[in-house]
Formats: C-alpha cells, sequence, structure tokens
C-alpha cells in the first residue's frame, strides 16, 4: 500500500466501538481496545472487527454501521481510498493481510483486471446511484429542456461545445464519479452496444474533445467539487457531473438559485452499486464477520434507511426508494472491455480530451529545507516527470504548462515549461527531462518570505494569461516546512488577494505541510484562495500525486 497508505493516511471511522468481551480479549483475558480514530488498520485481524478499504463517500454510512455493530458485534474499521488507487493496492497484493474486505463505489475497473478479480472471493452490492448531471435550474430553464426527463447526452455535448453549458466533474483517474461519467459521454457518443472498444473510443474522440470544452471544474474527489460549485463565481458553472444522490444531498443545502435538477439522460447511465467485497485473503473469522454484516444490511428497514438517509436506491427487492428518487432506472451503458481500452480512455482524456492546466508550484528552498528533506521534494516533483503512467495519475499531462518557483528569502528563480503534446515532433519527453534538471538544480539556504512568493505566482500567472489569452485549469502549489518569518504578513496577503480580478481570485491554492510548516498560515491560505490543505508528512511523493487530481 505504500503511496496509497501515506497519502490518504490511516482513518478509523468513529464508528468503532469496544467489542464484546466474549470475542475481543487479549492473552490476559482483558478485553481488547477499541480502534481509535486514528489508528491504522491492525495488521493481524481481530475478532469482531472487519478491516475495509473503501471510497470516503462511505462516511456518510456511519449511523447505519453503529446500529450494524450493536445488531451483529461486527465492527467495520475503515481506511479511505480513490476507488482506481484501491483497485490497484488490490491486484498488485497490497491489499492482502492489511484488509479482509473492499468498499468501492464499483468493482467494475477492478474486474478488467484477472490478478485483482481473482482476489476478490464475493461482493455484495448494497445500493445504487447512477452518475448524473445536475443542472442549475435556471440554465435548463435557457436551455429549453423542460423538467430535464427527455434530455439526452448528445444534447448535453452540443450545448458543451456551444458554450452554452459550462460544468465540473471529479478527475476519472482519482474518483469513480468522474470514470465513470467519462465512460457514460464516451459510449454514448460512440454508440457501442457491446463492451467499449479503442476503436469506439477513438471513433467519439472528436465530439469528446467538444464536450470537455465545457468543464470548468476538476476535483480530486466528489466532496471538494460540491464544494468548488458553491464557492464559483455567477455563471461560471452552471451543471455538475456527479452521483445522483451527490446532486440530491447537495441540493438540500444550496440556496434556490444555485439548486440543481437531476437530469439522467435517456440513452443510457453509469451506476455505482457499491459492493461490499470480501477479499480471498481473509481468514474465517472474517468471513463470518462479513457474511453477518451483508446480511444485516440487506435487510428490509435497513435498506429503507440507507435510501432515506444517503439518497442512494435500495437493492433489496420490494423496498422503494426514498422519496425524490424516482423508481425507474436508465439502462446501463457499456463499460470498456478490458483494462487497456479503460487506462486508454483515462490517458486519452487527461492527455488530449480535457482543457489544458498551468500550474504553479512555489517552493520553499529555504535553509531549513537543506538535506534530506530537499532530497524529499526533488524525489516527489520528480517522480512527475516519469514516463511510467499509463492512466496519467502522476505526470505533468501533454499541453501543461508548469511554472517551477524557488523562494526563501526572496524569490530565487522562477522557469516555466510547456510540455508538448504526444506524437509530434518534439514529443514531451525532452520537455520533462528539463522539467526534472531544473527540479534537481533547487538548492536550500535563505529565510521564508511565503507571502511575498506566493503574491509573484498570481502575478506570473497573470502574465501568462495576458500573453497566451487562453482559458486553462491554473492552480497554485504551495510546499513550505516552515513559517512566514520576512516580507508580507498574513494580512498583506489577505488585501493582495482581495483587491485580485474575480478570475484570479478563483485560483485555488494547495498548500502542502511539510516539517514545522505553520499549518494556521496554510489552512487560512486554502480558505482564502477556495484550495484545500494536504499534509506531506509522511509522504511527500503521495500529495504531490494526489493533488494532479485537483489540477
Amino acid at each position: 500500500m505504500n503511496v496509497l497508505m501515506k497519502r490518504r493516511g490511516w482513518i478509523t471511522t468513529a464508528l468503532a466501538a469496544v467489542l464484546a468481551a466474549a470475542t475481543a480479549c487479549t492473552s490476559s483475558g482483558s478485553p481488547a481496545p477499541r480502534p481509535n480514530p486514528t489508528d491504522p488498520p491492525a495488521e493481524t485481524a481481530r475478532p469482531g472487527v472487519l478491516r475495509v478499504l473503501a471510497g470516503s463517500e462511505l462516511q456518510d454510512l456511519a449511523p447505519v454501521l453503529e446500529d450494524a455493530r450493536k445488531a451483529t458485534g461486527v465492527t467495520v474499521q475503515f481506511s479511505w481510498t480513490g476507488t482506481l488507487d484501491g483497485a490497484d493496492a488490490v491486484s498488485s497484493g497490497r491489499a492482502d493481510g492489511k484488509y479482509d474486505a473492499v468498499w468501492f463505489p464499483s468493482n467494475q475497473y477492478l474486474r478488467l483486471d484477472p490478478t485483482g478479480k481473482s482476489k476478490v472471493l464475493s461482493e455484495t452490492p448494497v445500493m445504487v446511484s447512477p452518475v448524473a448531471v445536475g443542472v442549475r435550474t435556471s440554465v435548463l430553464e435557457e436551455l429549453g429542456w423542460g423538467d430535464g426527463s427527455k434530455v439526452t447526452w448528445a444534447q448535453i455535448g452540443d450545448a458543451a461545445a456551444a458554450g452554452k453549458l459550462s460544468y465540473g466533474m471529479s478527475d476519472p483517474s482519482r474518483s469513480n464519479s468522474g470514470f465513470s461519467g467519462l465512460v457514460a459521454v464516451a459510449s454514448a457518443f460512440s454508440g457501442a452496444q457491446a463492451a467499449l472498444t479503442e476503436a469506439d473510443v477513438q471513433g467519439a474522440s472528436p465530439r469528446l474533445k467538444q464536450f470537455f470544452t465545457g468543464q470548468k471544474l476538476t476535483s480530486g474527489s466528489s466532496g471538494w467539487l460540491a464544494q468548488a460549485y458553491t464557492r464559483a463565481e455567477p455563471g461560471k458553472v452552471g451543471a455538475l457531473v456527479n452521483y445522483e444522490s451527490v446532486l440530491l444531498s447537495l441540493n438540500r443545502t444550496l440556496p434556490a438559485e444555485q439548486r440543481l435538477t437531476v437530469v439522467r439522460p435517456v440513452d443510457g447511465v453509469v451506476s455505482a452499486d457499491y459492493p461490499l467485497s470480501l477479499l480471498s485473503s481473509a481468514a474465517q473469522g472474517e468471513r463470518d464477520s462479513f457474511q453477518r454484516l451483508t446480511s444485516y444490511l440487506l435487510k428490509e428497514d435497513v435498506q429503507k434507511r440507507i435510501s432515506e438517509m444517503t439518497l442512494r436506491r435500495p437493492v433489496t427487492a420490494g423496498v422503494a426508494p426514498a422519496a425524490g428518487l424516482p423508481g425507474d432506472r436508465r439502462r446501463e451503458l457499456p463499460f470498456p472491455g478490458t483494462r487497456a481500452v479503460a487506462d486508454g480512455l483515462l490517458a486519452a482524456y487527461q492527455n488530449e480530451l480535457r482543457r489544458p492546466s498551468r500550474t504553479v508550484y512555489v517552493l520553499d528552498t529555504s535553509g531549513s529545507m537543506e538535506g534530506s528533506r530537499l532530497n524529499a521534494l526533488k524525489a516527489a516533483l520528480g517522480r512527475l516527470t516519469g514516463a511510467d503512467d499509463t492512466r496519467g495519475v502522476r505526470r505533468f499531462r501533454d499541453r501543461e504548462e508548469v511554472t517551477l518557483l524557488s523562494f526563501a528569502s526572496k524569490v530565487k528563480w522562477t522557469k516555466t515549461h510547456a510540455v508538448p503534446a504526444s506524437g509530434g515532433q518534439p514529443g514531451p519527453q525532452a520537455e520533462l527531462a528539463s522539467i526534472n534538471a531544473d527540479v534537481q538544480s533547487l538548492a536550500a539556504s535563505g529565510g521564508t518570505a511565503l507571502y511575498d512568493s506566493l503574491e509573484e505566482a498570481y502575478r506570473v500567472i497573470e502574465r501568462q494569461q495576458a500573453a497566451q489569452g487562453d482559458d486553462r485549469f491554473t492552480s497554485i502549489v504551495l510546499m513550505t516546512d516552515g513559517e512566514s518569518n520576512e516580507g508580507a504578513t498574513d494580512g498583506d496577503f489577505k488585501r493582495f488577494h482581495d483587491a485580485l480580478p474575480a478570475g484570479e481570485k478563483a485560483i485555488p491554492v494547495f498548500p502542502i505541510r511539510f516539517g514545522e510548516a505553520a499549518v494556521n498560515q496554510l489552512q487560512g491560505i486554502a480558505d482564502l484562495s477556495g484550495g484545500k490543505l494536504f499534509d506531506g508528512t509522511g509522504s511527500l511523493d503521495g500529495v504531490f500525486e494526489e493533488i494532479r487530481g485537483y489540477q
């Protein structure tokens, strides 16, 4: 699990409770301590505890799982991950012995790998939610789509291509909702009637590229995407591609002018069925716990509660969905037939189909970074220039503009690279090597003028946008191991930020906590800019990779 574990951190649900004394005792006969929220998963199995690698959206099941513990004696101990990263962990064997089960929104990607498929002993779908398009009600009216019940993917694509519909979607290389959305539009545009092939993807590519011109927000998670929608300037984002359940839940909190009409395209969807899946490496005791838990979750009254609480659809026959959920289901669109087709589609999205990125890396190279810390930074950024990345998860993308800004007491230097598209001359490899050379030249000395350097990053972006006149996904990544102790203060930066034009003010900053970094300063920057704070104290490699989903 190396990078995955370090990146996500080991988070155990707060629903963990004291195990029954008869089944959870230490060798001395004393009750075993219950798992705490910050505990890593146990290296060895424990009676009555089911160690589950899961998608973070399942946090909303905490009350149901607490009642399940009381009824069955089974405590669920979660660790969170993205669906595709989790599938990689299972396929590679990194989940063996560390987890008893996995619980992703979907196992479709996992099943494409024969090794991964063989590691799942059984799976039990627990609830269903299709990926849909939530369209701001005022935009729906402008498009003349009525109540949205007859809209097709082609209509959505045509509106996006014409500049009439802008939307947010999570990164398909990270999030299952984004991946499902990508598969849905590729299948719909290709007209595929069976498993999606490479030829289908190629045939649909021109329309896919037009469709993704409408994407104005990207994110590594469905939750952050919903938050970004609520912060977006009026008129910038008119829709979200996300789970039906997320869209309906979001409507509970939105003001009237931001509420979404959930459009389930009539030509089909790709759904998440949330299969709780037992790993073949699980011991007999955990297999028994799995059986008790799944039997409980499929009970009619429990299914009804799950649907009402989460706005996902029940899977047990005869159980009506929660109020507001339609009883009918759209047909399921074809999924890629092989792992190679799925990864090829993901790589095409990152390097060809989506709008390109503009990223400024503001890198602390003060004296405190000398030695192992600077080496860790060089290694982590250097990984982003590698070529061993089949689905575009890590490396700098084709067409991406990457700026490195080295700072200490002042900005030392700024260097910008434009990564060429693959297939042409020159290809991306020479520019990726040049980025790596600049990364490896970083040297530590001086103090920490964090806010001055961050202000310069905004000025760099302003100059780049003015010179090129383009519209890219734009973000700033700030990595520091200390506290700003020279130059502008946090108050100065707030005044600077408040005076920015609306477009620049909307550029998110993703600070990385490292070493003795001042968390209050970094959290303040993230909150002010609409970004997100990441913790790099465990692994800079994992954090830089995770942030790619937000760029």
